[in-house]
Formats: C-alpha cells, sequence, structure tokens
C-alpha cells in the first residue's frame, strides 16, 4: 500500500519527519497531566515507566532494520547502535533533547544533553518532578531502549539534575556500556503484550536503493542526522516508523492504565491525551509545511496526522471532499482512529481548527463499520480544546529546528 506521505516531496519530507519525532514525544505533555489528576504524581511516574519501557525496544529494532543498521545477530548491537537508534527515536526529537555522542570503542560511550526540552518543561515545577523524570523515570527507560541493541548495555549517570549549581550544562552526562559481566535486563510483561499487537508486526514498503540520497543509516555515526541527506522513499519510511512509535506508544499507555482503572476511565484519559496531541502536532506540522488555513488544507493536515497512518495500518480514503475511514490493523489494536467515529470526533476537530478556528469536522455513517468525515466551516470561531491548551504548556511547542551538517563521529 502507497504511504500517505508519498504525496510530498523530498524536502517536504526532511522537513516532516523531525516534526514527527517531536510531536511523538509530546504525547505525554498531553497524556500525563490527566494521569495526575486521576492518580497523582507518583503514579504517573510508574506510568510513564511501563509507558516507555513497553514500547522503546520494538520501534528501536523496527528502526534498525528499517535503515539497515541492525546487528547481524539480533540484540548483539553496540553503543553505536544504540546512539543511532536514539537519534530516531520519539523520546529524543533532534535539537529539542540535543543528545552530543561520545564513542570510545564499540562497548563504550558517553552522550550529554546540551539542551533538554523535557528539563525545561518540569524544571519550573519543582524538584520533586525533576527528579521523577531525571531519575526514577529516566533509569528503567534508558536500559530498556539499549536493551533493544544489547541485553547486557548500562546507562548510567555521570551527573543529571536537579541542575547544582543552577543552570549547570550540559543539563546531563551519561555512560554507555556494554559488559558482558553485567545481569542481562529483564523486559518488563507488558513489552510481551505488545510484541504481539499490529503495530509490532506491520510490514512496511522498503526503501528504494536506487533513489537518490542515503537510503540506511549503515554507516558512520553522525552527530547530527540532517534528514534532507536522506531518499525520498527512506524519508517516507521513516516516517511511517515514527507514526507506528507513536501507535506503539499509546499502546503501552493504554496497558498501562488499565493495569490501574476501569475501561471507561481508560478510555477518557486516552481520549483526553487524543484531543490534546491532535492539536499541538497539527499545530506543528501545519507551520512546519505552510499549509493552506481553508478545507483544502484541512483535509490535507488530516492525511498527513499521526492518527491517520501509516497508510498499512489505518484505512483512509482520501477525496477532495472527505475521509472514509475503514476498519483496519489500527482498531484490531484500539489504536488512536478507533476512539474517533460518527459519535465523537474531537481530535480531528482540534486538528483542523489550529489551521482556522472556524473550520469544523462533521463525521457520518458509512457502509458496514465505515465512517466519514467532511471539513466544513462555520460562521463562529470555536474556543481552543482545554486538553490542547494543557499539552501546550511545553516549550517543544514553538521550538524550531534549525539546519546541522551531518559530521561523523570518529572514536577517541
Amino acid at each position: 500500500m502507497t504511504s500517505r506521505y508519498a504525496s510530498l516531496t523530498r524536502d517536504q519530507l526532511a522537513i516532516l519527519v523531525p516534526e514527527l519525532l517531536m510531536v511523538g514525544h509530546l504525547i505525554d505533555r498531553s497524556g500525563m497531566a490527566w494521569c495526575i489528576g486521576a492518580l497523582g504524581r507518583e503514579e504517573m511516574v510508574q506510568i510513564a515507566i511501563e509507558e516507555w519501557a513497553g514500547a522503546s525496544p520494538i520501534y528501536t529494532q523496527r528502526m534498525q532494520r528499517a535503515l539497515g543498521y541492525a546487528p547481524e545477530t539480533a540484540g548483539q548491537g553496540d553503543v553505536i547502535t544504540i546512539f543511532k537508534g536514539l537519534q530516531l527515536d520519539i523520546g529524543a526529537p533532534p535539537q529539542f533533547m540535543d543528545f552530543r555522542y561520545t564513542v570510545h570503542d564499540k562497548r563504550r560511550g558517553e552522550f550529554h544533553l546540551d539542551h533538554c526540552g523535557a528539563l525545561m518543561d518540569v524544571e519550573p515545577m519543582g524538584e520533586e518532578y525533576v527528579v521523577g523524570m531525571c531519575h526514577d523515570i529516566e533509569d528503567p527507560t534508558f536500559d530498556a531502549t539499549a536493551i533493544a541493541s544489547h541485553p547486557r548495555a548500562q546507562v548510567r549517570p555521570i551527573h543529571r539534575p536537579p541542575r547544582v549549581p543552577a543552570n549547570r550544562q550540559p543539563h546531563c552526562a551519561w555512560t554507555v556500556i556494554i559488559d558482558d559481566s553485567y545481569p542481562e535486563a529483564v523486559a518488563i510483561p507488558a513489552l510481551e503484550v505488545n510484541a504481539k499487537s499490529q503495530a509490532a508486526v506491520l510490514d512496511l514498503p522498503a526503501i528504494d536503493p536506487a533513489d537518490d540520497g542515503m537510503g540506511d543509516y549503515s554507516g558512520a555515526l553522525l552527530a547530527d542526522l540532517d534528514f534532507s541527506e536522506f531518499s525520498r522513499t527512506a524519508l517516507i519510511r521513516i516516517a511511517d516508523e515514527v507514526c507506528l512509535q507513536m501507535a506503539l506508544l499509546d499502546n503501552s499507555f493504554a496497558l498501562a492504565l488499565a493495569a490501574r482503572m476501569g475501561p471507561d476511565d481508560v478510555t477518557s484519559i486516552r481520549r483526553k491525551q487524543l484531543i490534546g496531541i491532535s492539536g499541538l502536532g497539527s499545530y506543528r506540522l501545519a507551520r512546519a509545511l505552510d499549509l493552506p488555513r481553508d478545507e483544502r488544507g484541512a483535509l490535507q493536515l488530516l492525511a498527513l496526522h499521526p492518527a491517520l497512518n501509516p497508510s498499512a495500518y489505518v484505512s483512509a480514503e482520501i477525496d477532495d471532499d472527505s475521509i472514509l475511514i475503514r476498519r483496519s490493523p489500527a482498531h484490531d489494536d484500539a489504536a488512536w482512529i478507533s476512539l474517533c467515529g460518527p459519535d465523537w470526533i474531537e481530535p480531528m476537530r482540534a486538528a483542523v481548527r489550529v489551521l482556522d478556528p472556524h473550520l469544523d469536522v462533521v463525521a457520518t455513517p458509512a457502509d458496514d463499520d465505515a465512517w466519514r468525515m467532511t471539513v466544513v466551516r462555520g460562521d463562529e470561531a470555536a474556543p481552543e480544546a482545554e486538553e490542547v491548551t494543557v499539552a501546550k504548556f511545553s516549550t517543544g511547542t514553538e521550538f524550531s529546528f534549525e539546519t546541522r551538517r551531518s559530521l561523523p563521529i570518529t572514536p577517541i
């Protein structure tokens, strides 16, 4: 099935990919506020740990295979494999989470963050929240990400926030070491459940090796990924993979919630999360791609939205006037699109209203279990959804990427 991102030029795709990585990172700015309200800060921390640990090992290995840097023996990668994975992870969008890497050899390396957007978001909330993120959440989730490359990899802090002295630079620094004497990391139970999801096993079109530009990431580790260096088909595949990262993260989020509350409450929080990230993510995509602020631009925005991608995961037939949604693998996973329908279309409304608050989405039943959404223009401007306003507290809302060259990192 042709990717919906194939409608974009190579230059547009190079802009889109880091934006999608940022959108994925901001999912928690939308969801975790509602977890705090329902369950308290300590339970929110545990949900975040389970959410990332139950998803990142799966999508990290997917990206390894997609871009040709997977180790010859599964799970036997090196420090460079781990660092490449971080560069293509929604947990570490480029520049917003400004990872700087040092490689000593294949089994020893370091990284530090010259800028940590996540820290900028939580530092004003107080030391308790900083410790929750930089200690309680980072310790198990960094290791969970690393074990996707090697089960005996450990990520350990050199220093980290709370910053002493205040405003310390870099924000944090860590070692990454693979040692056969280390005990093998143990995956959380949710990882096995998520690994059986449709998002985990979905086949996507291969990258065309004859396409102009980088068709893989099998060469040297680069200090910064200049996405304009990748080929068009590579960028399409990366974009689709990043959308699956979001789906897998949401799967894991739903599992963590279900362990703590009933189905109605799970649905309520997931819907709030989806409205928030739909509006915030659409704001960034529309701004980056300079989409038209009319009905035509709204349909294009919806077609590019992660909730409707990749096309192999979400069945969405798009014409000049509307989008027809049919049952698809995403519904089997109870993914974002399964929360929407003729009776509830608020995320799509939040998405189109970032273009113009007069825009609206109307959803109607179609044949079988399908439904159709149409963008219309109203007379009155709608207020911004509360869930979008909550998500926008992040400094990632207005963060802008800069152009950086892809320079290889030499082991020292």
